[in-house]
């Protein structure tokens, strides 16, 4: 676990730093972050959605899961998590909440979506390596940073993510190889790169996708892909 403790740690000094740089700008630098950010989560995605070899895969995960988070209403979820938060950090503000989520649902997927989270961690669970994870701590530290000066607080909650998704990977290592299948992680990390682009969508104004409702097609996407195998 000893990566994963250094990731979260990363991730919230990054994402503290973040806070006090983003308190001092003026709102309209503030924006031209969150439009480069927009611009380089779109590549970021693109660049892992491209990774997919089944697109049906893709396609289905997004839609099932789609359904499955509308149906457990996981953005209104969050969005209330947002309301306590507010309600016991600061004033609370008309986007508030919205803002909340979107750091939060933004980091947690660039930080926890990719192969290096996935092959990261199962093999600090199998042989105790943690190069990987250690690199990853590196480049999510400075993201953020970025993230945070210009969407807040719900940057530093994405820590949490990363304790759960990276600590359960890394403590059912042997249990998890078959997801370093790249028939699987291929499908994985497709899929969450989809959903990466509607996180792009999100912080350029395009389009306000309740992209937190897509979420369940992650392990969607690992069972699909373990099937088709």
């Amino acid at each position: 676990m000893k990566g994963t403790f250094v990731n979260v740690a990363a991730v919230l000094l990054g994402g503290g730093l973040g806070l006090l740089v983003g308190s001092r700008l003026p709102e309209r630098l503030r924006d031209i972050i969150t439009d480069g950010l927009g611009l380089a989560t779109m590549l970021i995605g693109l660049r892992l959605a491209l990774k997919a070899d089944n697109m049906l895969i893709v396609i289905g995960s997004l839609v099932a899961g789609g359904l499955l988070g509308e149906w457990w209403n996981l953005e209104r979820r969050l969005e209330d998590a947002g309301a306590w938060l507010k309600a016991r950090t600061g004033p609370r503000a008309p986007e508030g909440e919205r803002r909340f989520v979107a750091g939060f649902v933004t980091a947690s997927l660039v930080y926890c979506v990719g192969p290096m989270t996935i092959v990261g961690s199962i093999q600090a669970g199998i042989d105790g390596k943690v190069e990987v994870l250690y690199a990853k701590s590196m480049l999510d530290g400075a993201a953020s940073v970025a993230f945070a000066s210009s969407l807040g607080v719900g940057v530093l909650f994405s820590a949490l993510t990363v304790l759960i998704v990276q600590g359960g990977l890394t403590l059912l290592g042997s249990q998890l190889t078959f997801l370093l299948d790249p028939r699987i992680l291929n499908e994985v990390t497709g899929t969450g790169g989809a959903l990466i682009l509607g996180i792009g969508l999100l912080l350029l104004e395009i389009r306000r996708l309740r992209i937190a409702n897509f979420l369940p097609a992650l392990p969607i996407a690992a069972a699909l892909a373990a099937l088709a195998r």
